[in-house]
């Protein structure tokens, strides 16, 4: 720098410390830059193999693949599962004899006599096809009679399960084709007039499609507060949430799901307390397996056992294995809860009431091992929760220490899933919706659809047929729910 013996002494050490002091703030500058790169790269680093994202989020621009993708299939192939039960179409006898069709060659041999004067041999191959009747819409007419008794008295017939007081009306058929489309697959109001029409040849209106789904809610109430006082009675709930857009606004709210493996129940509201209080009776003494959302762990809640889902646990310590490359300890808290898992599936299998006591040792003392390392090798930052942030997967292995009961429930007893999986499944048709419609018209109509959803659903639970039991709801045949002891 030019001039520098010009400067008295004094100038120079103002002109060093001005430099000090500048280059002291470039070095701050430079820290916060790499505090925010590096949440950066964490966030762009976040998949749905190390974290609850779900799969969706995989493909957006700059996220970075879980490594089982990375060439490109998924999880799984497509089609069918190793070790899944094989499914195939038998031959069956039960065939009504309308419905046999005998072929015979036609025509000329090459000796100029007429086939149809030759020799039947019998049959030389049989095949048959599984096969549906074209549905075309025939249109009803119910002639409802008056007669006079000889006492005078005049009775009239009554109309028909199903049949309207107006002269002319939809029928419950259709009308239970129309539901399932809109609440099952998720078809929009226009697409599935559009498409009965093209199936049918009946013509209803968007109007009349629109309003089915209040009608079925209704018709199926008694049976959604069956479900609910049900599943408040269980002795396992999973539990699960997950944002929808509602209202010509796009509203964010939240659809709750409760459910087990024979039961369904919709709820929408928001991720709030009070939400959750409405959410989770008062009176449920089961357990409740769930994410870790906070909202589950208030005290005004009172919840009393918990499970946690091993699942989400699985990927946060796929997301610390990736984080920390050289320890031992993510890789071997994984294996020691998908052991706990193969073993708790293996002894339902063989029909045992809990897992083998050296299996569940051995996996125990590996997990609660793996949980004293990490906690030895992730410090805790000290300070206050609310300005200090700690290192990733320390507050993770200190829920794995504090709630290790929670964690292992279902390794000691069989009746608990380890995840919430089915909550997930349950809830994975509002994503469905949202992808095609990208939002429902209202709070009230979203409310209809996930009750007949829920009852749906439920009803699929108990092995039966979907069109049967909502066709029978349309007429005034609820079915309900029985009690677990006789499901």
């Amino acid at each position: 720098m030019s001039g520098l013996e010009e400067l008295s002494r004094e100038e120079l050490i103002a002109l060093t410390r001005a430099l000090m002091a500048e280059n002291a703030a470039l070095k701050a500058e430079v820290t916060q830059l790499r505090e925010r790169v590096a949440k950066l790269e964490r966030l762009v680093s976040r998949n749905s193999g190390n974290s609850g994202m779900p799969p969706s989020v995989d493909d957006l621009p700059g996220r970075k693949q879980p490594k089982d993708r990375a060439s490109g299939g998924g999880r799984r192939r497509p089609g069918k599962q190793p070790g899944a039960e094989g499914k195939a179409l038998a031959w069956s006898d039960d065939v009504a004899d309308d419905d046999v069709f005998e072929y015979f060659p036609q025509g000329w041999c090459g000796c100029g006599a007429d086939l149809a004067q030759a020799a039947d041999l019998g049959v030389t191959a049989r095949h048959q096809q599984i096969e549906i009747p074209l549905v075309v819409a025939r249109r009803l007419q119910h002639n409802l009679h008056a007669v006079a008794c000889r006492c005078g008295a005049v009775h009239t017939a009554p109309r028909p399960d199903g049949v309207s007081a107006t002269p002319v009306s939809c029928g419950v058929n259709l009308q239970a084709w129309c539901v399932y489309l809109l609440v099952v697959h998720a078809i929009p109001v226009h697409r599935c007039a559009e498409l009965v029409a093209s199936l049918t040849g009946a013509q209803p209106s968007p109007g009349f499609v629109h309003g089915l789904i209040g009608r079925a809610a209704a018709a199926v109430a008694a049976a959604n507060a069956r479900i609910r006082t049900l599943l408040t009675l269980a002795y396992v709930v999973c539990c699960d949430e997950t944002p929808i857009r509602v209202g010509p606004k796009k509203a964010k709210k939240y659809l709750l799901v409760a459910c087990n493996q024979l039961l369904t129940w919709y709820m929408l509201g928001g991720r709030d307390l009070d939400t959750f209080k409405r959410f989770m009776p008062a009176e449920a003494t089961g357990v409740v397996v769930h994410d870790r959302y906070q909202n589950y762990d208030a005290a005004d809640l009172g919840i009393h056992d918990h499970q946690l889902c091993v699942a989400h646990l699985i990927r946060d310590l796929e997301d610390c294995a990736e984080t920390y490359p050289g320890a031992r300890w993510p890789r071997q808290l994984q294996m020691a809860l998908r052991g706990l898992i193969h073993a708790a599936n293996l002894a339902r299998e063989q029909g045992r009431d809990a897992i083998a006591a050296g299996t569940l040792a051995m996996f125990t003392t590996m997990f609660r091992g793996g949980v004293a390392v990490g906690l030895s090798e992730v410090r805790r930052v000290p300070g206050p929760a609310k300005t200090v942030t700690q290192p990733v997967g320390r507050v993770l292995l200190e829920v794995l220490r504090d709630r290790a009961d929670d964690v292992l429930r279902f390794a000691h007893d069989l009746r608990i899933p380890p995840t919430n999986n089915q909550a997930e499944r349950d809830l994975r048709p509002a994503k469905t919706q949202q992808k095609i419609s990208g939002r429902l018209r209202s709070e009230q109509h979203t409310r209809h659809r996930y009750a007949v959803r829920g009852y749906l659903s439920t009803a699929i639970k108990h092995g039966l047929d979907v069109m049967t039991v909502l066709r029978d709801a349309l007429v005034g045949r609820l079915w309900m729910p029985p009690d677990p002891a006789t499901a």
